[in-house]
């Protein structure tokens, strides 16, 4: 009998050692560059009776979708009607989490020399108001860890709105007034991700959107991407970003997989940990669990740590479970109310469902008819409940195809038109540009009269969604209209006198508006 050779021995070993595991690993953790892999939630050892809850759970709380991967593989996708899946959504502030990403990149890349550059290095020449030493101190890092100490009105968006409305947004956040020493108080602030998106594109020579497009979404294979600017071309920061749920899904799973993609190291390893380790404090009220750092919401007690948007845009990544969640909400008008509602859960009730679904870290025994109740609810998600029917009225031949000129209206709406005498209703609206940072256009879609939306259209963001009814009075026709997956739901009621109408806008967000407006004929 021959004995092999120490050098054979060992070759043979390291062979073993090597390609095993990489055909294990591709097994096991499939990429989903291309497109995600699904399995039912037994295969991947979560049970279907718990993700029943879970889209109860969705049901009450307003959300749009819920995405769950495990083991790479897609184990629960719903849609709440009306929003669809293939869909792409307003993140709001999972945005920053993306600058943080693109920043930590840009270093690794050495496009960017160091998280303590002063960031007023990046705007020489620029006269900045209220110019102290405090300013001249703040560093990148005390951006992404929202310690820069800059006065900043989060509460209602104050801050953020104007700062939208001003012809320079770089400029309006430099020029707010210290409120802390930098590095000393957290104070959460879309300008300070605003100012990190600029600092990027100074470095690298490309916007934020450009950047990723070449950095992060290409070698993921995240290509249906909107991405709103500033009026210098300088990719919202704060906000701004469309993503649809499977990319948001496909961002988690990068940090779950250690900024690892198909065998390469696009994001480094010591980035992802420093977000899993932040410890930066939140003072006082309903985050005081939670820790924060590179523009990530730790959940420090269940090793969770999140991207969060407004009104409940989550991606959130569980390291131990090997799991991705992915949430999208909006406020809508309740159709057993009528009155406008949005998320408000808890992270923790989340996480809770999402723990309590995954009951073992290998194959749980099949479970047909847990497998059929979990169909049966994904249907019904995406199934739309009816509300009030549309009734009927006289005038809605004479109103129908008339051109109603409206008055100026912080809105920029200089036009409406409403067909509502043909086989398909419809309505139409020119806007101007406005405050609210809408592209110039004509927008509209098919209204729905018999309890339903319609779906189709253009907006600004997306399809239109509208459903009308007409009042007992004969002469006010409400009409809910929002773009699913972009939050604006809101509702208007027309009334009609003669030539004239006048139209109250009520958005699900609070925003109430009359404008008024007279027919061309």
């Amino acid at each position: 009998m021959h004995r092999l050779s120490n050098t054979l021995l060992a070759l043979l070993l390291t062979m073993a050692l090597t390609a095993v595991p990489a055909a294990a690993q591709e097994q096991y953790f499939p990429w989903p560059t291309k497109a995600w892999a699904t399995s039912s939630p037994e295969e991947q050892g979560m049970s279907s009776d718990a993700l029943v809850q879970l889209i109860d759970f969705g049901t009450y709380n307003n959300v749009d979708s819920f995405l769950i991967t495990r083991h790479g593989r897609i184990v629960l996708e719903v849609a709440y009607a009306p929003y669809r899946v293939e869909l792409k959504h307003r993140v709001y502030s999972v945005t920053k989490s993306v600058i943080s990403t693109l920043i930590g990149m840009a270093l690794d890349e050495g496009k960017l020399d160091s998280v303590d550059r002063k960031i007023l290095d990046f705007f020489p020449g620029r006269a900045i108001a209220n110019l102290d030493d405090a300013k001249r101190a703040i560093t990148i890092r005390q951006l992404l860890d929202m310690r820069s100490g800059l006065a900043w009105q989060d509460s209602l968006g104050v801050s953020f709105n104007a700062m939208e409305r001003s012809p320079d947004w770089q400029q309006f956040v430099l020029d707010h007034p210290m409120e802390n020493a930098p590095g000393t108080t957290f104070s959460y602030s879309g300008g300070n991700t605003h100012l990190l998106s600029a600092v990027l594109s100074k470095a690298t020579g490309k916007s934020a959107h450009d950047y990723a497009r070449e950095k992060l979404f290409a070698p993921l294979g995240i290509d249906d991407v909107l991405w709103r600017h500033d009026p210098q071309g300088i990719s919202g920061g704060g906000a701004g970003l469309y993503l649809q749920p499977r990319d948001m899904a496909k961002l988690g799973y990068l940090y779950l997989r250690n900024g690892q993609w198909e065998g390469k190291q696009i994001l480094p390893r010591s980035w992802i940990e420093a977000v899993r380790k932040a410890d930066g404090v939140i003072p006082g009220g309903w985050a005081s669990t939670l820790r924060y750092g590179n523009q990530f919401w730790i959940m420090p007690r269940r090793d969770a740590y999140l991207m969060v948007g407004f009104h409940r845009q989550l991606v959130i990544v569980m390291p131990k479970l090997d799991i991705v969640v992915v949430a999208t909400g909006s406020s809508r008008f309740s159709n057993s109310s009528g009155s406008p509602t949005s998320p408000v859960y808890r992270f923790d009730s989340l996480v809770d469902h999402v723990e309590a679904a995954a009951k073992s870290e290998t194959a749980l025994p099949a479970n047909p008819q847990a497998m059929n109740s979990l169909a049966e609810r994904l249907r019904d998600a995406a199934r739309e409940k009816p509300a009030q029917a549309g009734g009927q009225s006289e005038l809605a031949k004479t109103v129908s195809g008339r051109i109603y000129r409206l008055d100026g209206n912080p809105l920029g709406v200089k036009s409406l038109r409403l067909k509502l005498d043909t086989p398909q209703p419809s309505y139409e609206y020119e806007i101007d540009g406005n405050r609210f940072v809408v592209p110039p256009g004509r927008y509209g879609g098919p209204i729905g009269f018999d309890g339903y939306y319609r779906v189709g259209g253009r907006m600004p963001y997306g399809v239109s969604a509208a459903r009308g009814v007409w009042l007992a009075d004969g002469k006010s026709l409400v009409v809910d209209i929002q773009t699913p997956g972009n939050d604006d739901a809101a509702r208007l009621t027309h009334v009609f006198d003669g030539k004239a109408v006048d139209v109250s806008v009520e958005s699900a967000g609070g925003l109430k508006l009359r404008l008024r407006g007279h027919a061309d004929d």
